[in-house]
């Protein structure tokens, strides 16, 4: 079955993305507009963006619409790519372990993974043999083909086959809806899509490893097998990934760290890192140049305690936002929470005594110690940790300080990273998540002023919807390092929410009571985790 939009017209204009346009007698597919400008673009195509939704080859446009078509060499189409060949896996798998149930398989980062129920662990010769057969079965070309299924019924189709975990998820979407399936070959999954159109789109990729996961994230759940792979548009850009990651393992923090007896990670309280003297020499370095930071820029430095009442959570929206991350303990009937955030501390603070338009902006730092609740699986040495320490600083400011105090932080950071040998910063603007705090007028302007701060600075910057927190939208920097690797580490977040919730204030130049606005902003971000980048981008040096 394939994919329309209901449109009452016929004959149907497509507009291509050099804004020509080209006209049809009736509904078109994708593939068929391909075909119509090139045949080497036909060949190529992996799928269509039409109306700025992304879609396979098959679908068919039945109105005047934009359209863009996807090739490999669109971040869409390595996507596209990646989506399938993790489809593949599960074809390769199903093929030689006939009993092994599939689950999900989501795109990652440079990659994919996959999760089965096996009866037995996956062993490195299982994972040569499915790779083989992933090879040869793409080989086949073998097209892949897109049906529709009301939920009941496909809930019912999963069954029969005896796959559990489909079902269980097919039957949590609501009745009335109806599912996409995807089959190539003798294979075919529960997808939203799109696919490729056809096997043989997928040429370089590798499995790389196999872990456990718990169905849905649960450890109350069954264990799974979770196989992870990539894949990639070209020959060369596997082979220079499997390259740097030959280069990462050398750098590996974990290992360097063991050898340079800086730190360890121990059983007895695991996400936490026992530093070492000639370690915790390495921290104080990075500590003492932050503390100069914050000495020469304006700010004043501040401790707060770790251990906060449950209240205070509730005031700013973390303990319904962020409870599950949060440990909590009780004492004397009263409820706390470690921190896994300086900010409420900070704000205190800010309220300790009165507060005059004089005293704006006002700067806090801090080298915060915080918690979080991470589970267990995504630990990582110490770059994923449960306890780390912020260079967190605070700044309380009128609206009209917004702009300046942002272009002068972008500044300060890139300053600060190309001291510690980073010169390639990604700047992205995360903007308002579904789940929030304010006024839809507040995220306007929280988000205008990053934006605004940014282009001032001369900065060029990607717009990530959806991604910023649920009290503010913020920027993210990621620094690239030696072998290419990306690491988000600095932020600065507009908040317009937090010093409302807990009736923060300032006296203004008219005498009346106001609201300062919050931004929140870290350099280095986590201490630990910064270190470990330093490790690896210096190979220990």
């Amino acid at each position: 079955m394939t994919e329309t939009i209901q449109d009452s017209r016929q004959a149907v204009r497509v507009t291509l993305p050099d804004g020509s346009t080209r006209d049809f007698p009736g509904p078109v597919t994708v593939a068929d507009v391909a075909q119509s400008i090139g045949a080497g673009l036909a060949k190529a195509a992996l799928g269509g963006k039409v109306d700025g939704r992304l879609v396979d080859t098959s679908f068919t446009i039945d109105h005047d619409a934009p359209l863009a078509i996807v090739t490999a060499k669109d971040p869409e189409g390595l996507e596209m790519i990646r989506h399938s060949t993790a489809h593949l896996l599960a074809y390769a798998v199903k093929e030689l372990f006939p009993e092994a149930q599939v689950t999900i398989g989501p795109v990652i980062e440079n990659g994919f993974y996959y999760d089965f129920s096996y009866k037995r662990p996956f062993t490195p010769e299982d994972l040569a043999a499915i790779e083989q057969r992933m090879t040869e079965l793409a080989a086949k070309d073998e097209p892949v083909v897109r049906r529709v299924l009301p939920r009941d019924e496909a809930v019912q189709y999963f069954k029969g086959m005896g796959e559990a975990y489909k079902a269980e998820i097919i039957a949590s979407i609501p009745t009335n809806e109806d599912v996409s399936l995807y089959r190539e070959g003798g294979f075919e999954d529960l997808c939203r899509g799109p696919h490729v159109p056809s096997t043989g789109k997928l040429k370089f990729f590798k499995l790389m490893k196999v872990a456990g996961a718990y169905w849905r994230g649960d450890h109350r759940n069954e264990m799974l097998q979770r196989i992870y792979g990539t894949a990639w548009a070209t020959k060369d850009e596997l082979k220079n990934y499997l390259t740097m990651l030959e280069e990462a393992e050398k750098r590996d923090h974990r290992k360097l760290g063991r050898e340079l007896d800086l730190f360890h990670i121990d059983e007895h309280s695991p996400g936490t890192v026992f530093w070492h003297p000639k370690g915790w020499t390495l921290w104080q370095e990075v500590e003492q140049y932050m503390r100069r930071v914050y000495r020469d820029n304006g700010y004043l430095e501040v401790k707060g305690p770790q251990l906060l009442d449950k209240g205070l959570w509730e005031k700013t929206g973390h303990w319904d936002k962020y409870r599950e991350n949060m440990f909590t303990t009780e004492s004397e009937k009263r409820d706390y929470a470690l921190k896994p955030m300086n900010c409420p501390g900070h704000i205190l603070i800010f309220k300790q005594g009165v507060k005059s338009y004089r005293d704006l902006p006002l700067r806090y730092g801090e080298f915060g110690a915080c918690h979080r609740n991470e589970p267990t699986g995504g630990l990582h040495g110490i770059m994923r940790v449960r306890a780390f320490t912020q260079d967190d600083g605070h700044i309380f400011c009128t609206e009209d300080q917004i702009l300046d105090e942002c272009t002068a932080y972008t500044t300060l950071l890139q300053k600060v990273y190309q001291d510690f040998g980073f010169t390639d910063i990604i700047y992205k603007v995360a903007t308002r998540p579904e789940q929030r705090i304010g006024s839809d007028e507040i995220w306007d302007k929280a988000e205008h002023a990053l934006m605004e701060s940014l282009r001032a600075s001369g900065c060029q910057f990607e717009i990530a919807p959806g991604d910023g927190a649920f009290y503010g939208p913020k920027i993210e920097y990621t620094l690239k390092d030696a072998i290419g690797r990306q690491w988000q580490c600095g932020t600065m977040q507009v908040d317009f929410s937090m010093a409302e919730r807990l009736d923060a204030e300032y006296v203004g130049e008219d005498g009346a009571r106001h609201r300062p606005v919050m931004l929140h902003r870290a350099i280095v971000g986590s201490m630990e985790r910064f270190i470990g980048i330093l490790i690896e981008q210096h190979a220990g040096a």
